[in-house]
């Protein structure tokens, strides 16, 4: 079965830093899309930062900067290295695995971990 576990989530102050881990299984990591994306209490989930499977980069704005996403092929592991955080980076922080596939009854295949809490409060 496919799973995706998240981890390294917790309370920080304003200001430091946390680094989240997704660890992948019953995939071949290699050929996915790796992403991470937080929902806020009381709002939308949202793209934070995505690395394909040939390592390139995107990052929404309020991440450029603070956060660095990463990858080891050879663990199936996606890092999140947030720094300088704000309150504002509050939220549930989900682990996303994306592939395109040629397959007409497929279509684009997704699948998500069970998300870890960040909380940055004083």
């Amino acid at each position: 079965q496919v799973q995706l576990v998240e981890s390294g989530g917790g309370l920080v102050q304003p200001g430091g830093s946390l680094r989240l881990s997704c660890a992948a299984s019953g995939i071949i990591f290699g050929i996915y899309d790796m992403s991470w994306y937080r929902q806020p209490p009381g709002k939308e989930r949202e793209l934070v930062a995505g690395i394909s499977r040939e390592s390139k980069l995107k990052y929404t704005e309020s991440a450029k900067g603070r956060f660095t996403i990463s990858r080891d092929n050879a663990k199936s592991t996606v890092y999140l290295q947030m720094s300088s955080l704000k309150p504002e980076d509050t939220a549930v922080y989900y682990c996303n695995a994306g592939l395109e596939t040629d397959v007409a009854e497929l279509g684009r295949v997704e699948h998500w971990g069970q998300g870890t809490q960040v909380a940055v409060s004083s």
